[in-house]
């Protein structure tokens, strides 16, 4: 299992940008932590989701 945002999913062994996709995240507008650490952006489609991975997505939301 993996924990995504405090759910845990049955993901792992998915690519981080098709895991995004999936789930209609707009990767202009989001941040990701991979267990603890910021993943770049330029690294989302060669990272993949791996068993016991902790993930937490924040997407930025604009206003005024």
């Amino acid at each position: 299992m993996v924990r995504i945002n405090g759910i845990d999913t049955d993901c792992a062994g998915t690519l981080m940008s098709d895991y995004l996709a999936s789930e209609g995240y707009d990767i202009k507008r989001l941040a990701v932590e991979l267990n603890g650490a910021i993943l770049p952006k330029s690294e989302y489609a060669s990272t993949t989701i791996m068993d016991g991975d902790t993930v937490e997505i924040v997407s930025f939301v604009g206003g005024g």
